[in-house]
This record gives structure tokens, C-alpha cells and sequence, in this order.
């Protein structure tokens, strides 16, 4: 603690943003002055529970946050000659110290706290997808560009994409490539693989960071998973793979025509078993399930491969000597998840894989959206929910869900969710208008 103080100091630090996520994802925060963070890193800053998405009742509202001192950043766009503002992402506590049941970043602690109890430290390496939108009369989906992939010469982005990156590098998170995505106004930046509560707090970051930096630029950054019709919605492919205390990839065996090892089949067979009980936590919102459609590059069909980028889970090539690379990639996960959450589930998936020696099916290397309903049968491959409505019913059917999220956060999550479906399934929308109005 006297290293971070002495830090904040020399930071010129002034106040301190003490950022925490709610349920769905949604990142919080509550400003303090400065002079009261060495008592917040003790005691805890209190605040009202009650008023966030998904936590306590408003009887017993009082909770408090700890900052935790690996997350200190000085938040660039916010420094002042009169002192900087810095950030810390926190933990939730309940007034009698215990953490709080509810708190994403807490679920997905004690997910990897499972994996650890077997030998495993859980990595990740998320590849959040965004668009980039002008604001025209207000908030307009028209894309900034008219690029497409990896273009350079017509893409408008690239100064923006290049702040982006550079802020990230100020919050300490090392980015490995920025790049225009498929779409028009569709864009990409990645970071390092590594642990997966560092990687889920780096995450969390991104959005945050993407969001003001856009706005400076008069753009809109959208996580949106399929915010125009008749082109690739974002996704947030997650690549995975267990190491063991030594720092060996448990996914490795060189003798393997895929490099896999046993526990790193049994790992994709648990998630493949589980997945549809889990979609509704990866994919979480009724605009989700207009991604996950055949045609757009996102998966549909529960089915795994190397080159098959059709395939729910795909094995990237191995290269020689990258021993440490060896991973699978789920891609059905989209970046309106809650990433905390969301990775805690298919931790929980692969680990019900390994301790009960699941096998996989073959993999399918051919692309699936060219199967005919026949062939698809014949093989046994099976869907993703096609709506958020079908993919709470699996959930309700799906033991991991509720024991990874917990009795409390998983009946606020299914009724959270519920009411977001009514909204919807109530809701006249332009296309119903435009279709039925008046030839019926």
C-alpha cells in the first residue's frame, strides 16, 4: 500500500474513480478525493447497493468496495494541471467483511479458485469487436468508413484506432494488433493472452476506454452485436488453455495430429455439453441471437475444427516450438457480455469436461452452413438457441449456470433477462409496420 500511495503522489493525482461492474456488465463508478484512498485501501468506501443492477435489496443496501492496487491507472484522458484523476477497478464486500455473492469479478475468482484446487490457472484471450458511429442529429448507426477488412487506404479510423491504443498502453495493457474489421465501421484491437482475471479486467477497460476516446473524436463506440442488418455483427472470440503451476500449456501433446492433449479435448467436450446452457451469459441480449445466424462468420452449430471457421470451437494452428500458444477459441461469446461472468461459466464448462473424461465428437472440417437439414442430423450436430428467450429456457435446464453464478446472481440474472425479453416480445417494432400495416 505505501508503494501505491507514494505512486499516486508522484502521479499528481488529485481524485480517484473506483470502478466496479453491475450484472450485466455495465461498468460503475464512484469518485473519491485522494486523501481518502489510503482509507478506502483499509476500510473499504461504502456505498448503496440497492441501486445497482443485480445486487442487494434496498433493506439491506449497505456495501462497501476495495480497491484492488494491480488495477491502478491514471486515467490520461482526464489529466489537469490541477491534478490527474486515476482509476482503481474494485471489489465488493458486505458489512460484515465477506465478499459479496453477487459481485461478477468474485464469481469468476472463484471459478479459476476451482481450477486452481486441480492444477490449473485458467488463461484467456478475448478479441472484442466494436463500431465506430457518427453523431449526426443525435446518435445515428452510420458507419465512419467505408473500409473492409485490413483495408488501410480508405479507412478513416486508423488516428482514432492509434489513440486508442496508445491509452490502453497507459492503463498497462499491452495491445498486439489494431486492424479494421469486416464491415464498414468495424474495428478490432487485441491484446495479450494471459491470466484470466487480468485479461477479464483488461477487457472491461477496453470498452471504457473505446467508449471516451470515440467521443472526443465525435464518434460513438457501440459493443453492440449486430447494430446494422445484412452485415457481420461483433463478436468476442475467446481463445483458452490451461497451464499448470510449473507454467506448462496442459493443452500441448506433440504427438497429437491437432497438438491437443486429453485434458484439452475433455476441456472443448465440456463446453460443447454445456454451451447451450451457458449461451444466455455469453450472449446476452435479445440483439445477440441476430449475430448468431448462418452467412456472417458467427457460429451456429455445435461443432469443433482447425480451419472450420463455421465451428463453435475452432483449434488454431500450431506453429513448431510455440508450445505455449496450443488453445482453443470459442466464438459464440459477443462483447455485450459480462466478461466476468462469462468466463467463469465456460471455466466451469471445461472443468465439468475434464472431471467427468468427456469426449468430444469428430471434428467437422467442412463448412456446416452448406449442410442440408439431413446431413446435419446424421452427423448429431445440434444448434445454438436461436433467440434470448430459448437460450434462458437451456439455462433453466443447465446445472453450471446456476451453480457458477450462484443461487442470488443467477435468479437476478434469469429475471433480469425475462423482463428484457418481455420488453421486446412486446414492442411494435418499424419492420412489423413497414410489413403488415397496411396490406392486412
Amino acid at each position: 500500500m505505501e508503494k501505491i500511495l507514494e505512486q499516486v503522489k508522484k502521479d499528481h493525482v488529485k481524485f480517484v474513480q473506483l470502478q466496479f461492474t453491475d450484472l450485466l456488465g455495465v461498468v460503475k463508478s464512484l469518485t473519491i478525493p485522494v486523501a481518502h484512498l489510503e482509507s478506502s485501501l483499509t476500510d473499504g468506501t461504502w456505498f448503496d447497493g440497492s441501486s445497482i443492477e443485480g445486487f442487494t435489496r434496498i433493506h439491506e443496501s449497505d456495501m462497501f468496495l476495495k480497491p484492488d492496487i494491480d488495477t491502478y491507472a491514471v486515467i490520461p484522458w482526464l489529466e489537469s494541471p490541477d491534478g490527474n484523476t486515476a482509476r482503481f477497478i474494485c471489489d465488493v464486500f458486505m458489512p460484515d467483511g465477506e465478499p459479496f455473492e453477487g459481485d461478477p469479478r468474485y464469481i469468476l475468482k472463484k471459478a479459476m479458485a476451482e481450477a486452481e484446487a486441480l492444477g490449473y490457472e485458467y488463461n484467456t484471450g478475448p478479441e472484442l469487436e466494436f463500431f465506430l458511429f457518427k453523431r449526426e442529429n443525435g446518435l445515428k448507426a452510420l458507419p465512419n468508413d467505408r473500409a473492409s477488412y485490413f483495408d488501410l487506404t480508405t479507412d478513416e479510423a486508423y488516428d482514432v484506432r492509434r489513440e486508442m491504443v496508445v491509452a490502453l498502453e497507459k492503463f498497462g495493457i499491452d495491445t498486439e494488433a489494431s486492424h479494421h474489421e469486416v464491415a464498414v465501421g468495424q474495428h478490432e484491437i487485441d491484446f495479450r493472452y494471459g491470466n484470466a482475471l487480468k485479461t477479464a479486467d483488461n477487457a472491461i477497460t477496453l470498452r471504457f476506454v473505446f467508449k471516451a476516446i470515440a467521443q472526443q473524436h465525435g464518434l460513438h463506440a457501440t459493443f453492440m452485436p449486430k447494430p446494422i442488418f445484412g452485415i457481420n455483427g461483433s463478436g468476442m472470440h475467446v481463445h483458452q488453455s490451461l497451464f499448470d503451476k510449473d507454467g506448462n500449456n496442459v493443452f500441448f501433446n506433440a504427438q497429437d495430429p491437432y497438438k491437443f492433449s486429453e485434458i484439452a479435448y475433455q476441456f472443448i467436450a465440456g463446453q460443447l455439453k454445456h454451451v447451450k446452457g451457458i449461451v444466455a451469459v455469453l450472449s446476452p441480449t435479445v440483439n445477440s441471437y441476430k449475430r448468431l445466424v448462418p452467412g456472417y462468420e458467427a457460429p451456429v452449430y455445435l461443432s469443433w475444427a482447425r480451419t472450420n471457421r463455421s465451428a463453435l470451437i475452432r483449434i488454431p494452428r500450431y506453429s513448431k516450438g510455440k508450445d505455449k500458444a496450443v488453445r482453443c477459441e470459442l466464438r459464440c461469446p459477443d462483447p455485450s457480455c459480462n466478461v466476468y461472468l462469462a468466463f467463469a461459466v465456460m471455466l466451469r464448462a471445461g472443468l465439468d469436461g475434464i472431471k467427468n473424461k468427456l469426449t468430444p465428437p469428430k471434428p467437422v472440417e467442412e463448412d456446416v452452413y452448406h449442410f442440408s437439414d439431413e446431413k446435419l442430423k446424421k452427423l448429431n450436430i445440434d444448434t445454438l438457441p436461436a433467440s434470448l428467450w430459448e437460450a434462458l429456457q437451456e439455462m433453466k435446464k443447465n446445472p453450471i449456470a446456476r451453480e457458477t453464478l450462484g443461487a442470488h446472481t443467477y435468479e437476478r440474472y434469469i429475471e433480469a433477462k425475462t423482463a428484457e425479453w418481455d420488453e421486446f416480445r412486446l414492442h411494435v417494432t418499424k419492420w412489423e409496420l413497414d410489413k403488415y400495416l397496411e396490406i392486412f
